[in-house]
């Protein structure tokens, strides 16, 4: 049964950081790939980043890009998305999902095979 958790949501001023953490159990991950997503209220979710486990080209949303940084912790099978320079626009619940085929799009929810519960990121102005 896989299970990713994410953690790390919270209340930061604009400018700040958050680092939000997904943790993943129940299956080797190392040929998945892990995606970022958010949503905002009233829009569909939307991709922030992208990479595979077993590393390589870690893929971001243009929004996001130079100030998101995904990082992989393989001791703890945990990946991290460390959001730096926050705006209010980046006010959305986060989730990390898995993506098991190797040649779907990362950038589609609709090809993930797992989600997380969602974490709330709230950047105030």
């Amino acid at each position: 049964q896989v299970q990713l958790v994410e953690s790390g949501g919270g209340l930061v001023q604009a400018g700040g950081s958050l680092r939000l953490s997904c943790a993943a159990s129940g299956r080797t991950f190392s040929s998945y790939t892990i995606g970022w997503f958010r949503q905002a209220p009233g829009k569909e979710r939307e991709f922030v980043a992208a990479n595979r486990w077993s590393g390589g080209t870690t893929y971001y949303a243009d929004s996001v890009k130079g100030r998101f940084t995904v990082s992989t912790d393989n001791a703890k099978n945990t990946v991290y998305l460390q959001m730096n320079s926050l705006k209010p626009e980046d006010t959305a619940v986060y989730y990390c999902a898995a993506k098991t085929r190797a040649y779907s799009s990362g950038y589609y929810p609709n090809n993930y095979d797992y989600w997380g519960q969602g974490t709330q990121v709230t950047v105030s102005s």
